[in-house]
C-alpha cells in the first residue's frame, strides 16, 4: 500500500508574514494542495507564531476536506488550541524558540507525564494523537506506554546524510544506508507496538523514495521541499511530483 502524503504548508505562512500582509493565502494553498491530490495537510502553530496563527487553525479546520495534522508544543495552552478547533490529529513536537526549525524528536522518556497528560487530553476530545520522535527504541516504547497512536520518525539526520556535502563520499553513502536501516528497525518496532507510522523532517524528491519503500511507513509530512519546487513549476504541479516519486 503506498504511503499518504500530507503537505506542510507552514512556508507559505512564512512568505506571508515576511510582510504581515493577507498574501499568500495559506486556505488557497491549502486547497491547491488537496486538489492536487494530498491526503492530508499539515500546519505547526509554533508559541512565537511565526507563520502560523490562530486563526490560520480555525479557518482550515473548516476549509480542509482531507486531514488535518496540527504540530505543535505540549504545554497547556497548544493543548488548548487543538481541544478549542479539533483537528483530525496533533503531532507533538519538541520546541526551542532559538530554532530556524525542528531540530529533533521529542524527548517522550524524559518528559514522561507531561507527554502523557498532553496525550489523554487529545483522546479524550476525540483527536488521533501522534508523537514525533527519533527512530530510537527507548522513545518509541514511551510514546507507545503514553498513549500515542501513532509516531512519526525524524528522518533529520538521513537527509543530513543524503544531501549534505557527506553524500557525496563512500562513507557518507555508507551511513545513509545505516540510516534507512535503522529507520526501517524503528518502523517494524513501532508496529509492533499497535503504532502507526509516520515519518518526516528535511525528506526531497532526492530522497523520499528509499523511505517510501519501507512497507511500515504509512504517511510522509514533507513542506520546505514541495513549496520551494513550487516556486518554480507551481504548488499543484510540485505536489503532484511528490506523490509520484512517493508512489
Amino acid at each position: 500500500m503506498t504511503a499518504k502524503l500530507n503537505v506542510n504548508i507552514d512556508h507559505v505562512a512564512t512568505i506571508r508574514e515576511a510582510r504581515k500582509t493577507i498574501e499568500p493565502s495559506i486556505i488557497t494553498a491549502a486547497v491547491v494542495c488537496e486538489q492536487a491530490g494530498a491526503h492530508g495537510i499539515t500546519v505547526h502553530i509554533r508559541q512565537d507564531r511565526r507563520h502560523i496563527q490562530d486563526r490560520d487553525i480555525a479557518i482550515l479546520r473548516e476549509v480542509v476536506t482531507t486531514y488535518l495534522n496540527v504540530e505543535m508544543a505540549t504545554t497547556a495552552a497548544m493543548i488548548k488550541i487543538a481541544v478549542d478547533y479539533k483537528p483530525d490529529a496533533v503531532s507533538l513536537v519538541p520546541e526551542n524558540p532559538n530554532e530556524i526549525t525542528t531540530e529533533g524528536g521529542l524527548d517522550v522518556a524524559g518528559n514522561y507525564e507531561n507527554v502523557r497528560t498532553a496525550i489523554a487530553a487529545l483522546k479524550d476530545a476525540g483527536i488521533f494523537a501522534s508523537v514525533f520522535v527519533d527512530p530510537d527504541e527507548r522513545q518509541i516504547e514511551a510514546a507507545g506506554r503514553a498513549g500515542a497512536q501513532q509516531i512519526e520518525l525524524c528522518t533529520a539526520e538521513y537527509a543530513e546524510l543524503t544531501l549534505s556535502a557527506r553524500a557525496a563520499h563512500g562513507a557518507g553513502l555508507q551511513k545513509a544506508q545505516a540510516e534507512i536501516e535503522r529507520i526501517k528497525n524503528a518502523s517494524v518496532l513501532a508496529k509492533n507496538h499497535g503504532l502507526i507510522v509516520a515519518a518526516g523532517h528535511g525528506l526531497t524528491y532526492r530522497n523520499v523514495a528509499a523511505l517510501a519503500a519501507i512497507p511500515e511507513i504509512s504517511e510522509f509530512n514533507i513542506g520546505h521541499n514541495i513549496i520551494s519546487r513550487a516556486v518554480f513549476v507551481g504548488l499543484y504541479k510540485a505536489v503532484e511530483e511528490m506523490l509520484e516519486v512517493i508512489r
